[in-house]
């Protein structure tokens, strides 16, 4: 069975309509999740603990899709 993992990952943004993050260093790593349903569950706790503040915005990222798996190794893979 394919694993496909998700981050959980958000902060304060330097505009509310960008992606663009204030302090990378101070980005929320919510954590990683074995499925998107578990993500979008998480995402949604973290999000709404800051739906007062304007600034702040959560993301799901696929990290299953960072990967090919039809390629025997990944540039980085190569690398190490």
């Amino acid at each position: 069975m394919v694993q496909r993992l998700h981050l959980v990952f958000g902060g304060e943004l330097v505009n509310p309509s960008s992606t663009q993050f204030v302090d990378p260093s101070k980005i929320d790593i919510v954590g990683m999740f074995p499925d998107y349903a578990s993500a979008y569950a998480a995402w949604k706790a973290a999000a709404q603990r800051t739906v007062d503040d304007a600034h702040a915005r959560y993301f799901i990222a696929h990290i299953h899709r960072l990967r090919d798996e039809e390629s025997p190794a990944s540039p980085t893979e190569e690398l190490g």
